[in-house]
């Protein structure tokens, strides 16, 4: 994905200005910053919610600038929120069924010709399962997703947006209110993710000392500007960065 010249204003605020970053396939990078620094308008910008006043966004060759969120959806782009949201009286299965869209048997007229669906239904049964195997959620399948822990939560709404074929997950703070352990966990995950099945991870995270751990590459952004960009270790010790974000 890359990022040119974005801006977007509210107002007389501009929230992102003049923002370009390139995010490489198959990395985990993170973006990082303090509260207002705009990270949430730039990832609402890459993922349909905002149009941008100005610049580029470009995915796998192609200017998906402006489109809305359903269209981004469809070029390989998911998001997960900070708080999930799962069909809670559905089981962990149920759940990443539910979100599988290349069934035939979900059209009035097809669903009649079982022979034309029954294998597609199997192969996404099979592809569940390859997925919650990955997450370590396969022993908890037949389970109410309303019962999970919530870093259980935040595995299965990984899976969820897997189930659609996504090449690029863009991710709010992944490790939200999850304890330290859990949370490693979740991070062992998204690299064994990126490291499987090719996926490429865009993260906005504010837990430093366990996100840094696993991350390729790292942006920082500060008063809607790119402050700093490198690997975890070069960046963390930026001067411009000890002043805006961790506070001198």
């Amino acid at each position: 994905m890359r990022v040119r010249d974005l801006v977007k204003s509210f107002g007389g605020l501009k929230a992102v200005n003049g923002v370009s970053l390139d995010v490489q396939e198959r990395t985990v990078t993170i973006l990082i910053g303090p509260n207002g620094s705009g990270k949430t308008t730039l990832i609402n910008l890459i993922t349909g919610v905002y149009k941008p006043d100005r610049g580029r966004i470009f995915f796998n060759g192609k200017d998906i600038t402006g489109l809305p969120s359903h269209l981004i959806f469809k070029q390989g782009i998911a998001r997960t929120f900070q708080i999930p949201q799962p069909f809670r009286k559905l089981t962990v299965l149920e759940n990443l069924l539910v979100t599988y869209s290349r069934n035939p048997g979900e059209g009035f007229f097809s669903a009649l010709r079982r022979d034309r669906w029954l294998k597609v239904e199997e192969g996404a049964v099979e592809k569940a399962f390859k997925l919650l195997k990955l997450l370590n959620l396969d022993h908890l399948w037949d389970q109410e997703a309303g019962k999970l822990s919530g870093g259980q939560m935040k595995l299965l709404e990984i899976g969820r947006a897997l189930m659609t074929d996504a090449k690029l997950l863009v991710m709010d703070e992944p490790v939200a209110g999850v304890n330290p352990v859990l949370a490693h966990e979740i991070f062992k995950t998204l690299v064994r993710l990126r490291d499987q099945l090719g996926i490429t991870l865009f993260l906005v995270e504010h837990r430093l000392d366990i996100a840094l751990q696993y991350t390729d590459e790292v942006y920082v952004m500060a008063s809607g500007s790119i402050i700093s960009k490198g690997k975890p270790e070069v960046v963390i010790a930026d001067p411009q960065v000890i002043d805006a974000y961790l506070g001198g």
